[in-house]
């Protein structure tokens, strides 16, 4: 094999993996004392007893594209076909806090996600939907509270309450500046934000999940599953302490945050990841925040397979890559989970290929077996070994970030995005030169194949999007809504929790573009390095 030490194996970690794996490898670990049962602390072998014998993971399709109309057709037509979870993409202007009229919408609006500009839009996203059975993931950050909002506001006007609203914000705003880019304010105005999320939801929607921190992203950038590991449970950290300085109370707060990982073909590595994640955040919890909640220490989580690791040549041996990584999600004991589609490296999935990732899951969960015992893989003297060493090279990394003054920190001096940098440069030149063998890019090569269906893209859709926002403007109380805004003004200069007077604005007809130019006008924009 062409260019391929035969001697020496190590995982996309830089892990070195010996040829075989024995009890004495294992010398000194006690086997009962570090795992423990599923179901309780330290949590490495899943955080309910019996696991997915009682119920499976939750199957949560990721969907978003177009219009809020198109965007609910597609969720009804998963729903229809067994999807249990909905979750929500949505476009950038979306995410930049932009309106799908301003400039730098242009040519953007709809194209990643959904585009909602107004509680006009959320109500068609939500339209038909049971929003007291069914829970919503949202994935969004610097805007995350106005969509929070006005989901709780279609809530409101189809009468059910908020301890009766159930799903996720990702809110997490610190792996925006590590890995991917769509923040607005600077990092500790946006902490303010989602602490102020955290203690709104805490009041209002208990049930809520009011940050789901994420790995995922940071994966996507080019880490090694040590670094995601590492840099999300620093996030979390920093998200506890800024909560805790706020006034929270740890157990109050801590059982509402999950997480968010990343799923990659290394089957063994993803498992063990999952395993010494779970491990690390019931021990930070324990001794770091003195959490006395056995819910504090649960690190629940959802995975996505990897994005990253689809290819546009050959694009249906993708189905092969998401099925080990969902595969290995399931092993790993995640509690919700997204399969991409095989087309995604060449577009949004089509629905054949929506529906053939759903039912990718639906074939792990009911005919593969792992469903039947928790932690299957557990004592495998592999697998425990592999978990062993990425919980101590994830805790380097930790002691390093807590050198330097926390999450926060180590974002503004660069360390967390150089340490990626280096990792995605490293995986990128192994790809090229042949070490990291990719199926149908650098090795089996397939010049004539044929690419796969691509998702349409209807290039009046932003038109017609502008046209809803003007109306919105057209048909509102103008006062109402200046008034409503000044307050949110107040409030962003002040110590009022900014999420009480933003609903309000957002009720009265206010845009989230207006919310977001509020925001930016009390409290900057952020520049890299600047």
């Amino acid at each position: 094999m062409p260019g391929r030490d035969e001697t020496r194996r190590r995982t996309d970690s830089g892990i070195e993996v010996r040829p075989v794996y024995r009890a004495a490898d294992l010398r000194g670990w006690d086997p009962e004392q570090k795992l423990g049962d599923p179901g309780h602390y330290p949590y490495t072998r899943g955080i309910h007893p019996e696991m997915y014998r009682r119920r499976l993971w939750t199957m949560r399709q990721y969907a978003g594209f177009g219009t809020a109309e198109s965007t609910n057709e597609r969720f009804k037509f998963l729903l229809e076909h067994g999807q249990t979870g909905l979750s929500c993409a949505f476009d950038l202007p979306t995410q930049m806090g932009f309106d799908s009229d301003h400039p730098r919408a242009e040519g953007e609006v709809g194209k990643v996600g959904v585009a909602i500009d107004s509680l006009a839009d959320m109500r068609l996203l939500l339209a038909g939907l049971p929003l007291d059975e069914v829970t919503t993931s949202m994935t969004i950050n610097a805007t995350a509270a106005i969509l929070l909002l006005l989901y709780e506001l279609v809530g409101e006007e189809q009468g059910v309450r908020g301890e009766q609203l159930g799903g996720t914000i990702q809110n997490d705003i610190l792996k925006e500046y590590v890995a991917r880019g769509t923040y607005i304010y600077p990092p500790r105005q946006s902490m303010r934000l989602v602490v102020d999320t955290f203690a709104y939801c805490r009041d209002n929607l208990p049930n809520w999940n009011t940050i789901s921190i994420s790995g995922y992203h940071i994966r996507e950038a080019g880490s090694t599953a040590v670094q995601e590991v590492a840099f999300t449970l620093a996030d979390g950290i920093a998200y506890v302490e800024a909560a805790l300085g706020a006034g929270l109370v740890v157990d109050e707060l801590a059982p509402r945050l999950s997480f968010f990982f990343n799923a990659h073909n290394n089957l063994f590595e993803e498992v063990a990841k999952f395993r010494a994640a779970r491990r690390m955040w019931a021990r930070i919890m324990t001794e770091r925040f003195g959490a006395k909640d056995e819910r504090s220490k649960v690190l629940r989580f959802h995975t996505q397979t990897g994005g990253s690791t689809l290819t546009a040549q050959q694009p249906e041996n993708n189905i092969v890559r998401v099925t080990v990584q969902a595969l290995a999600a399931a092993l790993g004991g995640t509690q919700s989970l997204h399969t991409n589609g095989f087309d995604e490296a060449l577009g949004l999935p089509t629905t054949r290929a929506a529906k053939l990732a759903l039912r990718t899951q639906q074939v792990i969960g009911y005919e593969s077996g792992v469903a039947d015992t928790a932690d299957p893989l557990g004592g495998s003297y592999y697998l425990e070994s592999l978990t062993d060493d990425i919980e101590r090279c994830a805790l380097e990394y930790l002691e390093r970030i807590d050198e330097l003054g926390g999450a926060v920190a180590a974002i503004e001096s660069g360390f967390l995005q150089e340490e990626i940098e280096s990792a995605a440069y490293a995986y990128a030149k192994a790809v090229d030169d042949g070490e990291k063998v990719v199926v149908g890019v650098n090795r089996f090569v397939d010049d004539d194949a044929e690419l796969a269906d691509v998702f349409p893209v209807d290039e009046e859709l932003q038109r017609a999007q502008v046209a809803r926002v003007a109306r919105v403007r057209a048909e509102r109380d103008r006062h109402a809504v200046d008034a409503a805004l000044a307050d949110v003004a107040a409030a962003a200069r002040g110590s009022q929790n900014l999420l009480v007077p933003m609903k309000e604005a957002l009720r009265r007809m206010a845009t989230l573009g207006e919310v977001s130019d509020v925001l930016r006008a009390q409290w900057g924009v952020y520049h890299p390095g600047g």
